[in-house]
């Protein structure tokens, strides 16, 4: 179980929406470097396709949590997907 998967145990929606508004920032930041040149972008590439991974992620766990509440169910037991299956949503 990763550290992120561990972490998102304890979590609140609070908790995983601040941890979301810290991802849409370092995104940013990312992608102002990759377009200035600053980064390298091979590596810099491969960053920002690890951040929108975890990014679908919190999102899709923030959404299980709040359909369990909405619906009666303890949001604790919501548990973050593997990524394989969080991004094949868009498919």
């Amino acid at each position: 179980m990763s550290e992120f998967q561990q972490r998102s145990r304890q979590s609140t929606d609070s908790d995983i929406l601040s941890e979301i508004n810290s991802m849409v920032e370092a995104e940013k930041h990312l992608r102002d470097r990759i377009a200035s040149g600053q980064a390298e972008s091979g590596q810099a590439q491969q960053d920002l396709a690890a951040l929108e991974v975890r990014l679908d992620q919190c999102w899709d766990l923030l959404r299980q949590r709040r359909a369990r509440t909405e619906y009666g169910e303890n949001p604790d037991e919501a548990r973050v997907r593997p990524a394989a299956q969080v991004e094949g949503y868009e498919s």
